[in-house]
């Protein structure tokens, strides 16, 4: 049974003041440690990723070791030591202080910007791993993990970009890394993984765009990155389950003019018109806030949402709706009543101004 909540809802620091959810689920799955197969190995390694597993006291001896191979001239060597490390970070969350005060990270930092496609899927997928710990989040940013990560993302292998937009994610939960991260160029590719990306890689990028976009510059560096295109296109497919997560960055972005002229160049009126109609509750709360913000000032937005038939459902949404979307629909329904010549707004121009100013 759905029950409303009346609290704030939070995700990853940021509040939706005008939104109720329900109690039953969340709007992301939180990128966590890694979610690919586990490795095929020789006997003796089989039988030593094994024992990593049921220990709960991992020599420490052996983490030192495993460090230590990480810059080994052989990418054999390398390699199969940044595989346990990974596995180590996955598996049991009290090696990931013992890893980390052991050295490991900065070589395997050095290993993101390896050519070998499979040394670099493992030192970004072990940094993951490693983030997962709060105390090593600052440790990793400060060791200059993130333009390598960046990197990694724009040119790694499907494991590697999702993996490396997962430890984005978890970096940008310290909020001047949020800064850091926009201006080393993660977020054009991580539209680029929102929009080309398997299943698993669009939302491991919507939940790092919705944290990365709670500040102003990545915001604009979203919208001209073409951000609205795939989400329009993900809020339009109900079948992917991305509906939730890409009306959520949505709703970060419409306050800007600039996303609000983007949503109507890629179609997105009739789209969020049929979520209004068809969709879950929350899904309908969301979007009539989104319809809201970009009516408010606009008469010629006002127009096109009315016109594609939006007075029915919302009409619909304020008698049984959450008491929010009840809100929020009847202001809309009001707003998109209102005759043009008393609109004190309907002189605004619907194109906005072009963003300018920003560094990437």
């Amino acid at each position: 049974m759905e029950t409303e909540v009346q609290s704030n809802f939070t995700y990853l620091g940021r509040t939706f003041n005008n939104l109720s959810v329900n109690n039953s689920s969340s709007a992301f799955s939180d990128c966590s440690s890694d979610r690919s197969g586990e490795f095929t190995t020789t006997s003796s390694q089989s039988r030593r990723l094994l024992l990593a597993r049921a220990s709960d006291n991992y020599s420490d001896e052996l983490i030192k070791q495993l460090v230590s191979n990480l810059e080994s001239n052989s990418i054999d060597v390398a390699t199969q030591a940044a595989m346990e490390i990974r596995l180590l970070a996955k598996n049991k969350p009290e090696n990931r202080l013992k890893i980390a005060r052991a050295g490991a990270i900065k070589p395997l930092i050095t290993l993101i910007s390896s050519s070998d496609s499979q040394l670099q899927e493992y030192g970004v997928t072990a940094v993951l791993n490693l983030s997962l710990c709060d105390e090593n989040k600052q440790l990793i940013a400060a060791s200059g993990a993130i333009k390598p990560i960046v990197k990694a993302l724009k040119t790694g292998n499907s494991t590697t970009k999702e993996n490396s937009a997962c430890a984005l994610l978890r970096l940008s939960q310290i909020e001047e890394n949020k800064i850091a991260i926009g201006r080393s160029g993660a977020i054009s590719p991580l539209v680029n993984l929102l929009e080309t990306g398997n299943l698993r890689g669009k939302k491991d990028a919507s939940t790092a765009l919705f944290c990365l976009c709670s500040i102003k510059e990545n915001k604009i560096r979203a919208i001209e990155a073409g951000i609205m295109k795939p989400l329009v296109e993900l809020m339009a497919d109900f079948s992917t389950n991305m509906v939730d997560k890409s009306a959520f960055v949505m709703s970060l972005l419409i306050t800007m003019a600039e996303a609000k002229a983007a949503v109507v160049d890629e179609g997105g009126i009739p789209v969020l018109v049929e979520i209004v109609e068809v969709g879950t509750q929350r899904q309908k709360e969301i979007v009539v806030a989104i319809l809201l913000e970009l009516c408010e000032d606009s008469f010629g937005y006002r127009t096109m949402v009315a016109r594609e038939g939006a007075i029915p459902p919302l009409v619909a949404l304020s008698q049984s709706g959450t008491s929010r979307a009840k809100q929020k629909a009847e202001t809309l329904i009001a707003l998109l009543r209102q005759p043009r010549s008393t609109n004190a707004a309907a002189a605004v121009t619907t194109t906005p101004p072009t963003a300018s100013g920003v560094s990437f």
